[in-house]
Parts: structure tokens; C-alpha cells; sequence
């Protein structure tokens, strides 16, 4: 086959200065990962233990299901006020598999405007009519709700931390509107587990809205320090989603060293009370910076600095890595046109020197 039509859609990202590239960590400040609390960079979790399976050689419904799984599943769902949960390989997984396959032909699927890619691909695989609301906006989520037909079932879907912004949801008037309406509510907590709550448990627990909560998503890849995610919710989700989700039924399970990783990582960073404040610290000294920036509200590590344009936004950006802070853009088409921004993300282990030399270097 002829490659050309490879060449000219790379070709056209060039142009628009967004083509994208894989690069190696090298020694920079940290400003871009998401190991909020520094799991990953002081490798606080013990290596695997022996006798652990590197591979777990099928799905769950075959050869790779097996007792640390079960029980790993059991204390997450008791971690997180849920009747039980389901680990899956990834958050994307997770995401496309639980809106692609329980919202059926019929129902509808109400989504934030600026939810994640995920979300918006498994709402795009099922079969139910979706609409987005305006980001944040509960009013303008009660009148998509009010608009709705009777007949069918619908789901309101929302991040508790947004991954771009940084900003929380309204989580208690979303979900007053999904008891008034009858919707079931699902909530993508990835930005919120491990930093938001005493505990880290996300935003729904420091709520109180667990049970307001058809189904939550917790990913093991930002702040956990692991791989993978969970769906936490009844326990018959869990038996509908082992049926019917395909992300989970056709794909090989993860293996022993992996849910051991996560096991312990949930033993540990529920007990990181300092590594949280000292993030909570950074993030006052941020907001209480003046920037010569459009900076998005946020009381969370996700900090937008909005800087209009793909070859401005990576060129800012570039100073910063020749300074020795490592800060990556973020272009369109990943966000929309004119939003391009730097995302910053603060880290427990980021000191307040360093932290003064990025604010500096905005600011010059």
C-alpha cells in the first residue's frame, strides 16, 4: 500500500505546529507528571514479591482470573464506599467500556462539554443519543434534562478534577439534578484519587455522595503511583459490566505484580497526611502568584496557564526547558483553538525554590 496519505496527515499536524513526539524524561524540574505525591519518584512501593506472575496468560472469564485480584477488588470497593468494583487494564478501558456498553438504544448520555477523550470515545461506541453541557454549568444541565423525552434511561457523566483545567465539579447540585430527573450519575475521579479527600479517597467520599453515585472510575496511573483503574459501584454493576463490557471480557488481565503494586499503593498513600499538605501548600503559594497569564481557577495540583496559539504556547514552553523546568504544552486540536495552554502540575516533592523559579520565569 501506497504510505502516502500517512505523509500528508503527518504533514498537515506539522504545519498546524501540533505534531506530536515521544520524548525521555532528562532530569528536569518536575512540573508535567501526574505523581501528585511522589510515589512514583521515590519509588515508595516495595518491589514484587516472589512468587508473583508477570503475566496473568488470558482474560478474567478465562486463565487470568486469581485470588489477589478477587481480594484486591474486595478492599478497594471497602476503600471507597462501594458494594464491590472491577479492576480494568487502564482508565481509558474503564471509560470506554462502562459508557460503551450500559447506556443502551433508547437512553441518553448528558456529558460535561470538556470531559475526557475516553468518555467521550465510549459514548461514541454505544448506541444511546448523547448531549454535552456546558462545562460546569448546572443550570444549563437542568435544562438538557428537562428537554429529554420520557422513556429509556439516562446517565449524567462528569469528572470530579478535570484533567486540563484543574478546576472540581459542583458535584452536590449535579447530583440533586440526577435525583430530581432519575438519571444515574457517573463520576471519573482520576485527577481526585490520592489528593482529594483526608485519605485521598475523591471527591464523591470527602461529599458524601457515594451512594448518589451509580458508578465512580478510579484510575491507578496519576496519583496511585500503578497502572490500571477500578469501576466502583453495586455489586450488580460489577456482575453487569463482567457480562456485557468488552474491554473487560476480550482483554488479558493484568497480572500479579501489577494488582500486588496496586494493593500496596493503597495501603500506603491513604497515609501520606504530609505529602498532602505539602502540595496543598504549593498550590496557595501558585494562586497567590500574579501572572502576566490567563490562569485557570483551580484549587487542585492542575494549574492552566492559557497562551492563545500552538507556536506561542510551545515556544514559552521551550524557555522553561532551557531553564530547567520541565513544563510540556498543551495544543490544539487536544484542546480547543485559542485555549493552548501550559498545564502545570504540583508535586509534593516540588520545593517552594523551585516553585518561585517557574513563577519568576512566567513572570519575566
Amino acid at each position: 500500500m501506497n504510505e502516502d496519505f500517512l505523509h500528508k496527515k503527518l504533514q498537515e499536524r506539522s504545519d498546524q505546529h501540533a505534531l506530536r513526539r515521544l520524548r525521555l524524561p532528562d532530569g528536569k524540574t518536575d512540573f508535567y507528571s501526574n505523581d501528585y505525591l511522589g510515589i512514583v519518584r521515590h519509588r515508595l512501593l516495595p518491589p514484587p514479591g516472589p512468587g508473583l506472575a508477570a503475566g496473568s496468560t488470558g482474560s478474567r472469564l478465562l486463565a487470568g482470573n486469581y485470588p489477589l485480584i478477587e481480594e484486591t477488588e474486595r478492599e478497594l470497593a471497602a476503600f471507597h464506599g462501594a458494594e464491590a468494583a472491577l479492576i480494568f487494564n487502564s482508565g481509558y478501558d474503564a471509560n470506554t467500556g462502562l459508557l460503551s456498553c450500559l447506556p443502551q438504544r433508547g437512553d441518553t448520555v448528558v456529558y460535561d462539554s470538556l470531559s475526557h477523550a475516553s468518555i467521550r470515545d465510549g459514548i461514541r461506541l454505544g448506541f444511546a443519543q448523547s448531549f454535552s453541557f456546558r462545562h460546569n454549568d448546572v443550570d444549563d444541565l437542568q435544562k438538557r434534562l428537562a428537554a429529554i423525552p420520557a422513556g429509556g434511561n439516562i446517565f449524567v457523566v462528569t469528572e470530579s478534577v478535570f484533567s486540563m483545567d484543574g478546576d472540581e465539579a459542583p458535584l452536590q447540585a449535579i447530583a440533586a439534578l440526577c435525583h430530581q430527573y432519575g438519571a444515574g450519575l457517573i463520576v471519573d475521579e482520576a485527577h481526585a484519587t490520592g489528593v482529594v479527600g483526608e485519605k485521598g479517597e475523591g471527591l464523591v467520599q470527602q461529599l458524601g455522595l457515594e451512594n448518589a453515585c451509580l458508578a465512580r472510575v478510579h484510575t491507578f496511573g496519576k496519583a496511585v503511583g500503578c497502572h490500571g483503574a477500578l469501576v466502583a459501584g453495586s455489586a450488580s454493576l460489577r456482575d453487569y459490566l463482567i457480562n456485557f463490557c468488552r474491554p473487560f471480557i476480550f482483554s488479558t488481565a493484568l497480572p500479579e505484580t501489577a494488582v500486588h503494586a496496586i494493593r500496596e499503593s493503597y495501603r500506603l498513600f491513604p497515609g501520606l497526611h504530609d505529602a498532602r499538605r505539602r502540595l496543598q501548600s504549593l498550590i496557595r503559594r501558585w494562586q497567590q502568584a500574579t501572572l502576566p497569564f490567563e490562569t485557570l481557577p483551580s484549587d487542585t495540583p492542575i494549574q492552566g496557564i492559557i497562551v492563545p496559539g500552538n507556536e506561542a504556547v510551545k515556544k514559552l514552553a521551550a524557555r522553561l526547558q532551557d531553564n530547567q523546568l520541565d513544563v510540556r504544552p498543551i495544543l490544539y486540536p487536544t484542546v480547543p483553538r485559542g485555549k493552548e495552554r501550559l498545564r502545570i502540575i504540583l508535586h509534593a516533592f516540588n520545593t517552594e525554590n523551585e516553585l518561585d523559579r517557574l513563577l519568576q520565569l512566567l513572570s519575566a
